[in-house]
């Protein structure tokens, strides 16, 4: 189970790192051109940096704490705000008909809710 719980922590990881990236470096046009995109063109480009700067901390978040030994809570409770930005995703998505990358946040919210529960729960790093 530990295991598994790392594995899902470090491939959720790449995904936020992935998303943080894109969202804080690559120009508004770009990310409104791209599939799954089209949200990007009615925002701010201010705060479509801050939630990339929110998915790189949630990487780092996701496994450096645990790796490291220091307030490894962090872990889960970074879990569990994955788990209510990809409820914002899937409400966005959703309202421009997007419904594969809803299927995909719901992919993704449901890993974050697997890390959540084990690190709270039976695989604890406090046990």
């Amino acid at each position: 189970m530990d295991l598994a719980l790392w594995i899902g922590a470090g491939l959720l990881a790449a995904v936020a790192l992935t998303g943080g990236v894109t969202k804080t470096f690559v120009p508004r046009e770009k990310l409104a051109a791209a599939p799954g995109g089209g949200w990007t063109a009615e925002i701010e480009p201010g705060l479509i940096k801050a939630l990339g700067v929110l998915e790189l901390l949630a990487a780092l978040g996701l496994v450096l704490p645990a790796a490291l030994g220091v307030a490894p809570v962090l872990v889960p409770v970074t879990a569990v705000c994955w788990v209510l930005l990809m409820i914002g995703a899937m409400i966005t998505h959703g309202r421009l008909g997007e419904f594969r990358f809803v299927a995909l946040n719901v992919v993704y919210l449901a890993l974050a809710a697997f890390i959540a529960w084990g690190r709270f729960g039976p695989e604890s790093f406090t046990a």
